[in-house]
């Protein structure tokens, strides 16, 4: 494999470390303040408000954002091009919405399979700065893999459903499916910002689009439940932010080395194996982690051997 590849795999396993961390946090926050939405943005509010900071102080940055904004005045870069953050918000909306009637487990397993599913498309438009990805039955089998490794791992968990919305069950399993479809273009289209002006004025893009997208979704909750009554003091709580900066920015520049699938396997394959790490230190290791995490590796490597082939031949 090239080393740039090779590069990309690493950038993928270390977002989906990052996932990891980032969820049990907000997890924590939103348990605290009994409404994840808020947490959601809580989060993404202390992301943008560190990648503001960094737009003070860097003049590459905002160099950058310029770039941007003269690509897409000459049309190289689509005004769609820069709602990526509107599918992140619509993740976190989707897990409030669903997950108390669904359960963790099934919300997970919609999310991957629409993910990885979707991956395969977005590469074979060329949607992503890679350029186009023929769907090949490697890389078929490495969605397929991975999207067994997740019900694997999520088979050992207790997470059932605790509510009764009324709501028809497909609906609520295709509100997660569909967040997972998101996760893949604004992987690709924040790649293609990226690609113009760099991982961080992408990110600071996609941060600022979620935030409005999830401050319009709190209006509603707000109008149903009321603000939370406390928030909590432990630091480490508001720290969700800081790593989906560096998680956005990884998946900015990794996305256009890989392509769409092999970032969505990889990242998967990193929250699994920081989830068995985490549970490792709890003294919670279970064998069904183990081999989770030893298919969806499996499907890395069978999705990697697939080489990026152009759809029309190139002209001499």
């Amino acid at each position: 494999m090239h080393g740039r590849n090779g590069l990309g795999l690493v950038f993928g396993f270390c977002i989906g470390a990052g996932v990891a961390v980032q969820g049990r946090i907000n997890g924590a926050l939103g348990a605290e303040l009994g409404d994840g939405v808020a947490a959601a943005t809580i989060s993404f509010g202390t992301g943008l408000v560190v990648l503001l900071c960094a737009l003070a102080a860097s003049p590459a940055m905002r160099s950058g954002l310029r770039r941007v904004r003269s690509a897409v005045v000459a049309g190289r870069v689509r005004p769609w091009q820069l709602l990526g953050g509107l599918c992140g918000a619509f993740f976190v909306a989707s897990q409030g919405l669903t997950i108390a009637a669904i359960g963790v487990t099934a919300f997970t397993v919609a999310v991957v399979a629409g993910q990885l599913f979707s991956s395969l498309a977005v590469d074979r438009l060329g949607i992503a700065p890679n350029g186009r990805t023929r769907i090949t039955p490697l890389r078929l089998a490495g969605a397929v893999l991975g999207i067994a490794g997740v019900v694997l791992s999520a088979g050992g968990t207790t997470t059932a459903a605790t509510i009764d919305t009324g709501v028809s069950d497909f609906l609520l399993i295709a509100l997660p499916a569909l967040a997972g479809i998101g996760l893949a273009w604004q992987q690709a289209v924040n790649g293609r910002v990226g690609a113009v002006g760099g991982p961080f004025p992408a990110t600071l893009i996609n941060f600022l689009v979620g935030l409005l997208a999830l401050c319009l979704f709190d209006v509603y909750t707000m109008a149903t439940s009321g603000l939370p009554t406390e928030f909590p003091t432990d630091p480490w709580l508001y720290l969700g932010g800081v790593i989906g900066v560096g998680s956005i920015a990884l998946a900015a520049l990794a996305v256009g080395m890989i392509g769409v699938l092999l970032l969505g396997l990889t990242s998967v394959a990193g929250q699994l194996v920081a989830a068995m790490l985490l549970d490792a230190a709890a003294g919670r290791l279970s064998p069904t982690a183990v081999a989770s995490c030893a298919i969806v590796l499996a499907a890395v490597v069978v999705a990697s051997r697939t080489a990026r082939t152009a759809d029309y031949p190139r002209k001499t």
